[in-house]
């Protein structure tokens, strides 16, 4: 069985490394503050020191990081990712990164990491499809580097081959695109119905039962009405997902106007206080903007 390597252990990744933990795999990890995944030691995690120090001591390196450059620092340097791959070894990215910034590693892996192969893997999906092993992950790079890694990949969920280093990711922000709509149509319409009088919870079991009803809606819903401190995507990750889909955008000459909606309402979140709040959290954001206006 072939030896994991984890990197960025916090809500999605710790419970991803809990998942190859419980599979039988051995996993080996680095965080900034060990007393934050020492749940994941008592499972039997390996704690190594560096990002260098997982490369080396994993034939498949995973990260699940927040931005591009939290996503470079990790990589270089002396003690960074790519110092330590080697032969046959590959680095599997599931962060959420801009497409040009994951091919410009992709490309730095190939000419430094001594025969290594990174691949951009990002997922869609949040907490509760990692605990159950449904996400859905679009996968970019080198083919036969995928068909290596597409059993491990499985323990996650779903692994889809999409093409070149990128095209993982910027299916992925499309994806996004249609997921921070949905959520803001819905939200309007909820709160619609509420100002007329509609009981909510009566208004959204009718909305997800329709034909609106995704399963990202449905799942969504108890964190809309209940406004719960469980946060599975919070508005300033998908703030920068729909960045990063405008800056793809501009730079295929793509006209994406409900992305660009949906990034001024993300705007107002941010300048509200909600940015670690849940996405669900957007039906409160209108809420509150329409009172205050």
């Amino acid at each position: 069985m072939q030896t994991i390597g984890f990197i960025g252990l916090g809500n999605m990744g710790g419970n991803m490394a809990a998942r190859y933990l419980a599979a039988g795999y051995t996993v080996y990890g680095e965080a900034h503050n060990r007393d934050g995944v020492q749940w994941l030691v008592d499972q039997g995690l390996r704690w190594v020191d560096t990002p260098r120090d997982v490369a080396q001591a994993a034939d498949i390196v995973m990260s699940s990081l927040p931005d591009d450059g939290v996503v470079d620092s990790v990589a270089s340097g002396p003690e960074g990712i790519i110092a330590g791959l080697g032969a046959g070894k590959i680095w599997a990215d599931l962060s959420t990164i801009s497409p040009q910034a994951s091919r410009d590693l992709a490309r730095r892996v190939r000419e430094e990491g001594r025969g290594a192969q990174m691949l951009d893997t990002p997922v869609s999906g949040s907490v509760p499809q990692v605990k159950t092993g449904t996400l859905t992950i679009m996968v970019g790079g080198d083919r036969d580097a995928y068909d290596r890694i597409e059993p491990v990949l499985q323990v996650l969920g779903t692994p889809e081959y999409i093409g070149d280093n990128g095209h993982g990711l910027v299916l992925k922000l499309a994806i996004n695109i249609s997921l921070a709509v949905q959520m803001l149509a819905f939200s309007e319409g909820l709160l619609l119905a509420e100002r007329d009088g509609i009981d909510p919870h009566r208004a959204a079991q009718v909305m997800t039962a329709s034909a609106i009803g995704s399963p990202m809606l449905k799942a969504r819903v108890p964190l809309v009405l209940d406004k719960p401190e469980e946060t599975w995507f919070d508005i300033d990750l998908m703030h920068k997902d729909i960045g990063l889909a405008r800056q793809a955008g501009a730079e295929l000459a793509t006209p994406l106007p409900t992305a660009a909606v949906a990034d001024q309402i993300l705007t107002q979140a941010d300048q509200l206080g909600y940015g670690q709040r849940d996405i669900a959290a957007l039906h409160e954001v209108l809420a509150h903007t329409s009172t205050s206006s």
